[in-house]
C-alpha cells in the first residue's frame, strides 16, 4: 500500500506551474553562493530569475546579501542586480570575535514573505535555511503557495516539509549556470566577499 508513495504524484509539472499565479522570488545570497559552490558552478542571474519565473507574472525578486561596503567589486555586482530584475536587500558584514564575518538575513527574509502576502501567489525561496520554515508555514495557511528551491544537501527537512513544491538546484543546474568559460574560477566569489560569511547551516 505504502511502497510506491514516494514516487507516485497527485499532479503533472505542467498542472502545478500553471496554478502559481503572481510570483514572489526570495533568494538568500549567501545560501546560494554556498550551494553554487557546491554544485561547481557559476551562476547566471539572468537565466535564474527566468528559470524560476517559468512563465508566470513576477511580482519581484528579491536578493537577500551581506556587504562589505569598501568591497568595489562586489558594489559593482549588486548594481547589476539591481539594474536587471532584483530588489537587493543588503546588510553590512558584522566581524566576529574569531575574525570571520557574518550577516544573517533570515528576519528580512521572513518579514518580506510575510508583509507582502496578499500581493503575491507563490512565494519562492531560493534557501536551504530550516529558521524560515515558520515564516513558510505562515504564509501558506494565508493562501499562498510555497516552493523552495535549494541543494538538497544543505537543505532543512522542515523547510521542504513545509514547502508545496520543492526543486533541488542540482536538478536545473543546466538552466542557471554560466557556459561561457571552460572552467569556473571562484576567486571571483571572494572577491565579492560572500565567502567571508559563515556558511549556512
Amino acid at each position: 500500500m505504502f511502497d510506491d508513495f514516494e514516487t507516485d504524484t497527485l499532479f503533472t509539472q505542467e498542472q502545478i506551474l500553471e496554478n502559481r499565479g503572481r510570483v514572489a522570488i526570495f533568494i538568500d545570497g549567501s545560501n546560494l553562493f554556498y550551494a553554487a559552490l557546491q554544485l561547481g558552478i557559476e551562476i547566471d542571474y539572468t537565466k535564474l530569475l527566468f528559470r524560476l519565473t517559468n512563465g508566470s507574472k513576477l511580482l519581484r525578486a528579491f536578493f537577500y546579501t551581506g556587504v562589505d561596503r569598501s568591497n568595489e567589486k562586489q558594489q559593482g555586482f549588486l548594481l547589476w542586480m539591481r539594474r536587471n530584475g532584483y530588489r537587493v536587500i543588503a546588510k553590512d558584514l558584522v566581524q566576529l570575535p574569531d575574525g570571520s564575518k557574518k550577516a544573517n538575513l533570515d528576519v528580512e527574509i521572513a518579514v518580506d514573505l510575510m508583509s507582502l502576502v496578499g500581493s503575491y501567489d507563490t512565494a519562492v525561496i531560493v534557501s536551504g535555511d530550516g529558521d524560515l520554515a515558520y515564516a513558510a508555514n505562515a504564509v501558506s495557511y494565508r493562501g499562498a503557495r510555497v516552493e523552495v528551491v535549494s541543494l538538497r544537501s544543505m537543505t532543512s527537512d522542515s523547510l521542504i516539509n513545509v514547502a508545496d513544491r520543492y526543486v533541488d538546484l542540482d536538478q536545473i543546474k543546466e538552466d542557471i549556470q554560466k557556459h561561457a568559460k571552460a572552467h569556473v574560477n571562484y576567486s571571483s566569489f571572494h572577491s565579492l566577499g560572500v565567502l567571508e560569511q559563515e556558511p549556512p547551516r
